[in-house]
C-alpha cells in the first residue's frame, strides 16, 4: 500500500471521523425518539456514543484485531431495540421497564461475549457460522438496515407518503458517491463518501435550512438513562441470543476484511477482540446505548475510498473522542440532516450487501443447499416487513424473539445447517 502523504493523511482521518459521525449520529437520535427522551437526554447520549465508539474502535485497532474497523452500534442489536419499542404497547410494557430489561440483557451478553471469548469459542463459532450461515447474516443484516436507510434518505412519513424534494437530494447524493467509488481516480475515489457527505450536507442546508444545535451538550455517560434495571425474561433471553449472534457479527467482519489485506487473524487477536466488543456491551447496558461490534460497514468504506492503511483511522478515533468531550461540536455535528447521512450509509451498505452476492457466487449451492440458504433469507425478510402488532398473538416471552427477522432467519439457518450436517455424517456411516 503506497504511504499517504500528510495533508492526504490527515483529510483520510477526517474522512473516517465523518464516516463515524454518519454511522453513530443517527442510532442514539433513533434511540432518544423511541424512548421519548428528551433533547438534552439524547444530546448526552449521541456524546457518550463519541468517546464509547473512539475508545473502542482506537483499542481494536491498535491492540485487539488491528484492522481499521469501526467499533460501531451493532445492526443486529440496533434492529433488535428498535422493533421492540415499536412492539412495547403490544407487548403491554412501559418504556422503563423495556429499557431496563434491555439493560440486563446487555451486561448479560457482554459478560458471556468476554468469557467465551477467553474459552476460545472462535473455533465453535466458525463451525456453528458456515459459509452459508453467514451469507445469510451478511443478506440480512444489509436488507434490514438498507430498508431503514431507504426510508430515512426518501423523508417517508409515518403516514407513507415520500417526502419529493428530500428524496432527490439523496438520490443525488448516492449516485454521486457511487460515480465518484466506481468512476473516479486518485483523491476524488479515496475521499467520495467525505465529498458525498459534506455536498449533500451543504446542499441540504441551502435548500431547507439547518437545524438548530441543543443548546444543553447533555450529560455525558449518565447511568442508566432508559430505565433502571428490571427482569422481563422474554426480553432478556432475546437480548442474550442478539449478543450471542454479535459475536458472529465479529467473526463476519474480520474475516470477510481478511480478504482485502490477504491476511490471516490468529486466535490470540480474535479474543482480543471479544474483550473489547464484551466490554463495549457492558458500557452499553449501563449507559443506554447499542452495544457495539466490529462495523461490517467499515468493510464497504473500505472498498469505496481504497484507502486500507490504520493510520487515518486512528486519526479519526481520535478525533471522535474529542468530538464527544466538547459539548459544543457534539451537538454541531448532532444536527447532521438524517436524510444525508441515510443516503450516505446506503451507499455503504450497498457495498455490504454486494459482499453477500459475492460470497453466494462462491458457494457449491446444489438443491438442498439452495433451500437452506433461501428459506431462512426468506423467512427474515418477510416477518422485517410485518407490523410489530402480527406477532401480539405469540406469549409475550416469545415476542421480542419471533418479531425479528434477522434474529429468526439467522438462528432458522444455523439449524438446518446443523440438521444437514447430522444427516451427512449419518450418511458417512
Amino acid at each position: 500500500m503506497p504511504r499517504l502523504s500528510a495533508p492526504a493523511f490527515s483529510v483520510a482521518g477526517v474522512q473516517w471521523l465523518f464516516f463515524m459521525v454518519v454511522n453513530t449520529v443517527v442510532v442514539p437520535l433513533s434511540i432518544g425518539m423511541a424512548f421519548g427522551l428528551t433533547e438534552a437526554e439524547t444530546a448526552g447520549l449521541i456524546r457518550t456514543s463519541f468517546v464509547t465508539i473512539g475508545i473502542m474502535s482506537l483499542l481494536q485497532a491498535t491492540i485487539s484485531h488491528r484492522y481499521p474497523l469501526l467499533e460501531g452500534h451493532g445492526g443486529i442489536w440496533w434492529g433488535l431495540v428498535l422493533s421492540l419499542c415499536a412492539s412495547a404497547p403490544a407487548m403491554g410494557l412501559s418504556y422503563a421497564e423495556l429499557g431496563g430489561s434491555l439493560a440486563l440483557g446487555m451486561l448479560l451478553a457482554g459478560a458471556v461475549t468476554i468469557v467465551l471469548g477467553a474459552l476460545g469459542f472462535t473455533e465453535l463459532l466458525q463451525k456453528i457460522f458456515n459459509p452459508i450461515v453467514l451469507v445469510t447474516y451478511l443478506f440480512l443484516l444489509s436488507v434490514q438496515l438498507i430498508l431503514y436507510f431507504f426510508k430515512g434518505m426518501m423523508g417517508i412519513s409515518e403516514g407513507g407518503a415520500i417526502n419529493l424534494p428530500v428524496a432527490v437530494i439523496s438520490v443525488a447524493i448516492v449516485i454521486a458517491v457511487l460515480i465518484m467509488s466506481m468512476k473516479g481516480k486518485g483523491s476524488i475515489a479515496n475521499f467520495s463518501i467525505l465529498i458525498g457527505m459534506l455536498g449533500g450536507w451543504i446542499a441540504y442546508v441551502v435548500i431547507f435550512g439547518s437545524e438548530s444545535a441543543p443548546s444543553n451538550g447533555g450529560t455525558i455517560f449518565h447511568l442508566f438513562p432508559l430505565g433502571g434495571l428490571q427482569l422481563h425474561i422474554g426480553i432478556v433471553v432475546t437480548a442474550f441470543i442478539a449478543g450471542l449472534i454479535n459475536m458472529a457479527n465479529s467473526l463476519v467482519a474480520i474475516s470477510t476484511v481478511e480478504e482485502l489485506y490477504d491476511s490471516q487473524t490468529s486466535a490470540k487477536r480474535y479474543k482480543a477482540s471479544y474483550y473489547v466488543t464484551g466490554a463495549g456491551t457492558i458500557f452499553a447496558g449501563l449507559f443506554g446505548l447499542i452495544p457495539l461490534g466490529p462495523y461490517s460497514s467499515s468493510i464497504g468504506f473500505l472498498q469505496s475510498t481504497r484507502i486500507l492503511q490504520r493510520g487515518p483511522f486512528i486519526l479519526g478515533s481520535l478525533l471522535f473522542i474529542i468530538l464527544g468531550l466538547v459539548p459544543a461540536l457534539g451537538s454541531f455535528f448532532s444536527t447532521l440532516p438524517a436524510p444525508v447521512g441515510d443516503a450516505v450509509l446506503f451507499v455503504a451498505y450497498l457495498q455490504l450487501f454486494s459482499t453477500a452476492i459475492r460470497n453466494i457466487r462462491k458457494l457449491q449451492i446444489e438443491t438442498g443447499s439452495l433451500y437452506r440458504l433461501t428459506i431462512p433469507m426468506l423467512v427474515g425478510i418477510s416477518i422485517l416487513n410485518a407490523p410489530p402488532e402480527t406477532f401480539s398473538s405469540f406469549p409475550v416471552m416469545l415476542q421480542p424473539l419471533v418479531s425479528n427477522g434477522l434474529l429468526v432467519g439467522v438462528l432458522l439457518s444455523v439449524i438446518m445447517e446443523i440438521i444437514a450436517r447430522d444427516k451427512r455424517k449419518e450418511l458417512a456411516h
